[in-house]
């Protein structure tokens, strides 16, 4: 088994009295997308700082692509800020092949691969159109392909659907499985649980600074009960009594979590009852209840 592309052990960060990162532990497996979920304020954008070694952390280790000091493989990391920025009066071009410069990659390498990425991805972005004359969504793409057009091991993504459409948003999720498929490892940050569902191979879910989950979607998701929609044949007083506690009423149909002994003794009590079933759905709740339950258990 490959060695895991990065790990964190322990990590802590204060910026005065403030504690940004309270001992965060994470790992993510080499040629996976790895999802880092947590509110607003949880620390996020620190700890991606941290395992890029642009701040050091108060205690705890992280390696990198098996280097304990982050920035000596800097030239095998891809990175989007949160803060995005790009030299307004440059061409998209030049944009991309200055961020592959900056990581090692020859400038006109970095020009002929931008150009051929541009055209590939479909982004409709002339090579030559200034940055000034692009939409926002449209410069954040072209900063995302050039934080990978130097063919990073690792790419490092903080935020980065933040201000895109929709149409945008399913461009960087090609783009996003594009890199993973080359065999790179995806490390990105998110508030929004729809992409991570979509995207992760495995994700952490962190709060107040602390993982409170890691592991894949569907073991996140098994963390709560499943979800049924029932509605009985013919409703009549006394329903809610066949149900389990905590059922719920919307129109015609009862919500509930089904029990651990599972669905089939509620179906027997409104069978033998002579109320029937018309209509039964039953799913995993989505990440997004979890991360909500985890984020309020937290206190966050």
């Amino acid at each position: 088994m490959n060695d895991p592309a990065v790990t964190a052990t322990g990590l802590r960060k204060s910026f005065g009295r403030k504690q940004a990162v309270a001992g965060l532990d994470l790992m993510a497996p080499r040629g996976s997308i790895y999802g880092v979920l947590g509110p607003n304020g949880a620390g996020k954008t620190t700890s991606l700082r941290i395992l890029m070694g642009i701040i050091e952390p108060d205690a705890g280790e992280r390696r990198v692509l098996g280097a304990l000091r982050p920035r000596e493989v800097s030239d095998r990391i891809g990175y989007l800020p949160e803060e995005r920025g790009l030299y307004p009066s440059m061409k998209a071009r030049d944009a991309i092949a200055f961020m592959g410069a900056l990581r090692g990659l020859d400038w006109r390498e970095g020009r002929r691969r931008g150009a051929e990425m541009l055209e590939a991805t479909g982004l409709n972005v002339p090579p030559g159109e200034k940055i000034r004359n692009l939409s926002k969504g449209m410069a954040q793409l072209v900063q995302l392909i050039g934080s990978m057009v130097h063919r990073p091991d690792l790419l490092v993504l903080d935020e980065p659907f933040s201000g895109l459409d929709p149409v945008n948003q399913e461009k960087l999720e090609a783009l996003i499985i594009g890199e993973r498929d080359r065999g790179a490892t995806v490390l990105f940050s998110t508030h929004v649980m729809a992409h991570a569902q979509r995207l992760c191979d495995r994700l952490a879910i962190i709060a107040g600074g602390e993982r409170r989950f890691e592991g894949t979607v569907d073991e996140a998701r098994a963390l709560l009960p499943m979800q049924a929609q029932l509605t009985p044949r013919r409703d009549a007083p006394g329903t809610d009594t066949l149900l389990p506690p905590g059922a719920v009423r919307s129109g015609q149909a009862y919500l509930f979590d089904v029990p651990p002994e599972g669905i089939e003794p509620v179906l027997e009590r409104l069978i033998a009852s002579g109320q029937g079933v018309a209509s039964l759905s039953v799913e995993r709740p989505a990440l997004h209840d979890v991360f909500v339950k985890l984020v309020r258990e937290a206190g966050a």
